[in-house]
């Protein structure tokens, strides 16, 4: 674990369903943002025990990026008796994850708003407070830097670009992928080119 800036912590842990052979890293990346009242958890899988005594010291909310890093949220926020905030299911989604669900456009009562990604339930999350994104398979790191990973996108990727380039006008300075770390502005604006 290490502290970004005051009050950001990045951690990593291996994905709980990666097998050799997949299209992304076995570890991802969680974070962990004091917002002064708050602890925010993004996307959170095997929380070091310095994160979890800070979110049981106050008030904790977990938020995920896509209903699919679920990862152990729903277990984390039963036993830190945290809110739990998801993007809407997949259609068909046999299994949905319990908890309050949000869209992009609306404005969390946690200082995050959601901004749609490559999916209506893959969002980009805003946190003013910081100055910081959090993306979770819309943005992602790998060899040469913050990308939209063509691979995994289903639509056309000039579509998605279009459709996320309204986040640069936000005054980001940080990007928090949960695939790949973080990230800055300028590699934001170069993803987005």
């Amino acid at each position: 674990m290490r502290e970004v800036q005051a009050g950001v912590w990045h951690w990593e842990a291996p994905h709980p369903e990666w097998r050799p052979g997949e299209e992304w890293d076995e570890l991802v990346s969680s974070y962990a943002v004091d917002t002064g009242a708050r602890l925010l958890l993004f996307d959170p899988i095997a929380p070091p025990p310095e994160i979890e005594a800070l979110a049981i010291e106050r008030e904790a909310a977990i938020v995920l990026t896509c209903p699919w890093h679920r990862r152990d949220a729903e277990g984390l926020a039963d036993r830190l008796r945290a809110t739990l905030y998801v993007p809407p299911p997949d259609e068909g989604d046999a299994s949905p994850v319990d908890g309050h669900v949000f869209r992009a456009g609306e404005e969390l009562p946690v200082g995050v708003v959601g901004y749609e990604g490559m999916e209506p339930n893959d969002l980009l999350l805003w946190v003013e407070g910081h100055r910081m994104l959090v993306a979770g398979d819309t943005l992602i790191v790998r060899g040469d830097g913050l990308e939209l990973p063509a691979d995994w996108i289903g639509a056309s990727l000039e579509e998605v670009r279009e459709r996320v380039r309204p986040i640069l006008e936000l005054p980001v300075e940080l990007v928090l992928a949960t695939h790949g770390g973080v990230t800055d502005r300028a590699a934001l604006e170069r993803a987005l080119a």
